[in-house]
């Protein structure tokens, strides 16, 4: 056995698809075995690889153990002379195992081998040849040295920022993605360090190679593809948190006396400065438009109350200062409340949840108007031309944004991808299918062929025209047959092209269609996969909502709702669980493959008087509540089973 790939995975189980899909064109001239390690997914990975790949070794884990220790699993059982680590979010070239492995035998003090990485944008990664983390090395990585001196020897050691990417090396640490090693090296300086959970095993690794007198090298004459972001959140404090801890861990475990200890307050102050600015810009992504609505909710009421007590009254001072002191910010907050949980946030562009929060807001303001005390009662005249205010500069304000992001005013589409397909008719008639399946609604330009064709009525041209067609008919976007084009091909495309388009794949016989345009950026996906309402931003806030309002209800009501349910024992259990999290009012009746919800006190099937129900339309009716879910359809069920709360 010449190679042992192994790939560990963790819910990406489309990307995890189309890397088996490229791992399979590239094993063709080699005696490979191939291992995936699953570590607990629940996207229904293990069942794919077993439905698809059933060439695959496949170890299903339990539980998730970590990266380190999974590759462990299947490292130990492997029988190749090469051991392959790598992501399932990446796509090799069909030449990628031959010439790394050919390059391996040409250079025997070889331990490990990294490769060009191009993100899904046809960038190339810089992770794809590193140096060791020293602390000075660490220092300038972790302040922004190394980028803005992205080629110096000595401020960007820590990406070999001075190296040609076009041309083989000697490097220092391997990226985890790819990690090429020989069997024999890892039985020497031992396997991956179970103590890194996640991230700076390959560091650790890396290291313990050169130790042992060979030699790392990265590899430019093949390439693959590194959906960079799928497989983890980095804009997560989690992602800060471990990564910077796992840099203490190899600190402590190679260095020694004042470097050890520089090293680590080094990365104690990277965690802290790391971490404030992930803080920051993930409060300043969602919080930007609250506050600048909020700012506009302000100036206008103050704006609306001069030219009112003017106008009306004849008077500029009619109105006392606890109008802008106690009035403003209750009404700001309950029209940012009422849009927040209309959806008018999660959605910035979707003005009929943005008027439909001010209408609701409104009434509650009108509501509350009544309960005032008579000095905090200014007119109710105000309040309806402050809801006139708010719905124009919150329409205003989200055009100019629309304008500013896509060039245009009509807030009902945004930037419309040109889209063209590149392969055989047969196959761009599948992946046409499954665009439409999947409700994408972008321009579609046309089919171009593979290769050379005179058949200009179905094609707009033949490959070696892309860049052509693109200028020509202002293509944005490109989607690759994977079936009709070789893997190698299409990277040197997207190298050649750059980031001015977007790139997609669809493997052979897949049912998705995967691309990703930064490397800072999760992969979009395409499939044909249901879209289960219960999984939206919105629904998940309004349900949770309803839950903590109805249990509120029923904490004061206590005394009647004991002669209405059952069990006023568990009844009353019932609501405190609610309360703190633990239970929803309504749940799941089965356990299948949907979008994760609490337990349910109630399940869908309660609102029925049918008795005896049967598994499968008990699953049935759970996939319809979870699919086409509103607050409303909880609302309903609450009611029509309520004497079951105590259940």
């Amino acid at each position: 056995m010449k190679l042992s790939v192994i790939i560990v995975n963790y819910n990406v189980k489309y990307f995890l698809e189309q890397a088996l899909y490229s791992v399979r064109k590239a094993v063709k001239n080699l005696t490979v075995e191939v291992f995936v390690v699953d570590n607990n997914s629940k996207d229904g990975s293990v069942e794919m690889v077993r439905e698809k790949f059933p060439e695959v070794i496949l170890i299903a884990n339990k539980d998730n153990p970590g990266f380190s220790v999974a590759n462990n699993q299947a490292i130990e059982i492997s029988k190749g002379e090469y051991v392959l680590l790598l992501n399932p979010d990446t796509v090799v070239a069909e030449d990628t195992f031959e010439k790394s492995v050919a390059f391996m035998d040409a250079h025997p003090k070889s331990g490990g081998l990294g490769i060009k990485m191009i993100d899904g944008s046809g960038q190339f990664l810089p992770e794809s040849k590193r140096g060791f983390p020293s602390p000075w090395v660490a220092f300038y990585k972790t302040f922004g040295f190394s980028k803005l001196f992205p080629k110096s020897k000595k401020f960007n050691h820590y990406h070999l920022g001075y190296l040609s990417k076009d041309e083989n090396h000697k490097i220092e640490v391997l990226a985890g993605a790819f990690m090429l090693m020989r069997k024999s090296t890892l039985d020497e300086v031992g396997l991956l360090d179970e103590t890194f959970f996640m991230y700076g095993e390959d560091i650790d690794l890396s290291y313990r190679i050169t130790l042992g007198g060979y030699d790392n090298y990265y590899f430019a004459d093949s390439q693959i593809i590194h959906y960079k972001g799928e497989s983890t959140k980095r804009g997560s404090l989690n992602y800060v948190k471990v990564f910077y801890n796992a840099m203490i861990i190899f600190a402590k475990k190679h260095f020694k006396g004042q470097q050890a200890s520089f090293f680590i307050f080094m990365m104690q102050m990277a965690i802290y400065f790391r971490a404030s600015i992930t803080v920051f810009s993930n409060f300043f992504r969602s919080a930007y438009l609250p506050i600048l609505d909020g700012l506009l909710i302000v100036l206008g009421m103050f704006w609306l109350k001069d030219f009112w007590a003017t106008r009306y009254f004849d008077n500029p001072d009619y109105y006392s200062t606890s109008f802008l002191f106690f009035n403003v910010p209750l009404y700001a907050s309950i029209w940012l409340g009422t849009v927040y949980f209309s959806g008018g946030y999660d959605s910035k562009y979707s003005l009929n949840r943005i008027f439909r929060g001010i209408v609701i807001g409104t009434i509650l303001i009108a509501a509350v108007y009544g309960f005032l005390n008579p000095e905090y009662r200014t007119s109710r005249m105000l309040i309806l031309m402050g809801a006139v205010w708010l719905t124009v500069s919150m329409i205003s304000l989200r055009l100019i944004f629309h304008f500013l992001e896509f060039k245009n005013f009509n807030i009902s589409r945004e930037k419309t991808q040109n889209y063209a397909i590149i392969g055989t008719q047969k196959e761009c008639d599948r992946v046409q299918n499954l665009i439409y399946k999947a409700q994408i609604h972008n321009n579609f330009i046309g089919l171009i062929a593979p290769k050379s064709t005179d058949d200009l009525t179905t094609f707009l041209g033949n490959i070696n025209q892309l860049s052509d067609l693109i200028n020509l008919y202002k293509i944005n976007e490109l989607i690759f047959c994977a079936k009709d084009i070789p893997n190698a091909d299409i990277m040197a495309w997207m190298e050649q092209l750059g980031e001015s388009v977007s790139y997609k794949i669809v493997p052979k016989g897949s049912n998705s269609i995967i691309g990703s345009h930064s490397k800072n950026t999760r992969g979009q996906l395409y499939t044909v996969e249901v879209g289960f309402e219960i999984d939206t931003p919105m629904n998940r806030r309004n349900k949770r909502v309803f839950d903590v309002l109805s249990a509120i209800i029923c904490l004061i009501f206590l005394p009647l709702g004991i002669f209405i349910v059952k069990k006023p024992i568990q009844y009353f259990q019932n609501i405190i669980k609610v309360l703190l999290g633990n239970r929803s009012w309504i749940g799941y009746s089965t356990t299948q493959k949907l979008p994760k919800i609490r337990k349910g006190i109630l399940s869908p099937t309660d609102a029925t008087t049918i008795k005896n129900l049967n598994q499968s339309t008990m699953e049935r009716v759970n996939f319809f509540y979870a699919k086409d879910y509103s607050v409303y359809e909880d609302l309903r069920i609450f009611k029509q089973a309520i004497r079951k709360l105590g259940q």
